[in-house]
């Protein structure tokens, strides 16, 4: 035992013939945000994206949250696609990592003629930076007015089907089941954190044991019928409630969001546990952070040494928070 010059015994005594040695690897491990809002942010949080190592990322244009207007008109929409393609190339020059793009209509709320998008989305889809559609998905409660599930079916359907016809892989804003211990706030007050006028939530469309699973069922069966392969599919917003479907009864990939844990109670202890039950090769892990939410915008690179801490291999890993999203949305890592 090596002698110390400390006036008596520290815990370092212990711990000179320890052989763990923590791989600094971890700390320039490069990933890839697989989905996220980042053009609604601050120049400051994009900042933050370089500075903790992020190699690229997929700029979702999809959500009513930014339209000042309800009801949302295709234009709207069409806006939020627009604008993102006009500022990527700009936010890649300040920042060095790789902006690729996904595009798509979201189900929270009824958009005005539809069918003016899905037009217009196909040539959208041929764009360079496009390497997905969506986020889209069944979405049982609706904001401001309600979409009937009906017009929800042929509004993912038509975008699954230009995501098989283009060879595109599609993000399925999948519902969260929130912790039951969530606290109630005060009448008019809203959820702090959420930017959004929760007070005209619609009632659900969707109802049942388990709608926010039931969800995701439909939109498997939707991807089914208009022939998308599961394997085209990354379900967002993986959680304790829909990753055993998702990992094993269908092909799809699971990405665990990480950017708020304080409103989905998901964190990288839950990928860890799937990683473990499942292996590595269909899990993804993404931010979603935006502009109407309180979120992480270092919450990967928080994962990174948090999944190490919680056994996960560096090689696991590396492939979750690179390979996998590198592969599946197509860039060169």
């Amino acid at each position: 035992m090596t002698r110390q010059p400390t006036r008596r015994p520290t815990d370092e005594v212990h711990l000179t013939d320890d052989e763990f040695s923590p791989p600094s690897s971890l700390l320039n491990l490069p990933w890839i945000d697989c989905h996220n809002h980042a053009q609604t942010l601050s120049w400051e949080d994009r900042e933050r994206y370089s500075l903790t190592g992020c190699q690229g990322m997929v700029m979702v244009a999809s959500g009513y949250h930014w339209t000042p207007y309800k009801p949302v008109e295709a234009e709207d929409i069409r806006f939020l696609w627009d604008d993102v393609i006009n500022r990527r190339r700009t936010i890649e020059r300040n920042h060095f990592f790789e902006a690729r793009l996904a595009f798509g209509v979201h189900t929270g709320v009824p958009i005005a003629n539809p069918d003016d998008l899905f037009a217009a989305m196909d040539e959208y889809c041929r764009a360079e930076p496009v390497v997905a559609l969506g986020e889209t998905g069944i979405t049982p409660a609706q904001h401001v007015q309600s979409w009937g599930l009906d017009e929800q079916r042929t509004v993912v359907g038509t975008q699954m089907e230009l995501a098989a016809d283009h060879d595109l892989p599609i993000i399925l804003h999948t519902p969260n089941k929130r912790p039951a211990d969530q606290p109630t706030y005060r009448a008019g007050v809203g959820t702090p954190g959420y930017e959004k006028n929760t007070n005209l939530t619609q009632d659900p469309v969707l109802t049942g044991e388990n709608p926010a699973l039931e969800a995701v069922r439909m939109d498997i069966d939707i991807a089914d019928e208009v022939g998308l392969t599961e394997d085209q599919i990354v379900a967002s917003h993986a959680d304790p409630n829909n990753v055993d479907f998702l990992l094993s009864e269908t092909e799809c990939y699971a990405s665990f969001t990480l950017g708020y844990p304080w409103l989905t109670g998901v964190t990288a202890a839950d990928v860890a546990d799937a990683i473990d039950r499942y292996g590595p090769d269909r899990i993804l892990v993404e931010t979603d952070c935006a502009n109407v939410l309180r979120t992480d915008v270092r919450s990967v690179k928080r994962a990174i040494l948090e999944l190490y801490r919680l056994g996960v291999d560096e090689d696991d890993i590396r492939q979750v928070v690179l390979t996998n999203p590198s592969a599946v949305f197509g860039f060169d890592y």
